[in-house]
């Protein structure tokens, strides 16, 4: 998953950005004051928005207020020193999400943005099935025909990313812009081998099954058309 991150404070977002990355595995985009964060916002694709309210230049309630002015329905965590009911009242009139409290926990801020990430793809519960395939959201596992699948990160990132857009064909491009940092080199052949690696791994674990990721010729990925009316949260 992909999140903007909208900080001043150098040190902090170094912080944040660390442990969005090294923990549940997102790629994440840095801006120092809210004019930049608006520009990303409006440019790119985010599965969550981290965002502080004291910014310089557009301070974080006022970009709040454009994106859902325009429409943009990216959940929003807010990060605030306010912690009085009124604010919090006004935050979300204005359309955030969810808000944490400064000083807060890292642990916190992650669970509470897997949990928005979760609720804005229309998945509550941290488990999804598709057929026979089981994808533990909060634990980043995998099993299929009951049998656990050993996935490298970046596979794994491929695989939610797919089974939270089953009826979506999903190019190489897309794909890249939501799993690397906005500055990274871009290269499609990255992709077509971590992809290969996944089909071999989840192919291996039932061998007679059929392919539960279909490559469509020249223009990306999805789940195979088998599977996709079966994407359902475990009950």
């Amino acid at each position: 998953m992909r999140v903007l991150l909208v900080e001043d404070e150098v040190r902090l977002a170094d912080n944040l950005a660390a442990a969005l990355r090294e923990g549940p595995g997102f790629a994440v985009d840095w801006a120092g004051d809210g004019e930049a964060g608006e520009d990303y916002a409006r440019n790119r694709c985010y599965d969550l928005i981290v965002l502080d309210l004291m910014l310089p230049k557009l301070d974080g309630l006022s970009l709040l207020r454009r994106l859902r002015a325009r429409e943009d329905p990216t959940p929003v965590l807010i990060l605030t020193a306010k912690d009085g009911a009124q604010s919090i009242i006004e935050l979300l009139n204005a359309g955030a999400d969810d808000y944490l409290a400064k000083p807060f926990d890292l642990g916190e801020l992650i669970a509470r943005a897997k949990a928005l990430i979760r609720r804005g793809k229309g998945a509550s519960h941290p488990t999804l099935n598709a057929l026979d395939l089981e994808v533990n959201t909060l634990e980043q596992t995998v099993r299929r025909g009951g049998q656990l699948v050993d996935l490298s990160p970046t596979e794994y990132r491929i695989l939610e990313y797919l089974i939270h857009h089953p009826r979506k064909i999903v190019s190489k491009r897309e794909m890249l812009e939501h799993l690397y940092d906005y500055n990274w080199e871009h290269h499609s052949n990255v992709i077509e081998a971590h992809v290969s690696n996944l089909r071999k791994k989840l192919d291996a674990a039932v061998p007679d099954a059929d392919p539960i990721i279909e490559t469509m010729r020249g223009r990306g990925y999805r789940m195979a058309a088998e599977s996709v009316d079966h994407v359902q949260e475990k009950a």
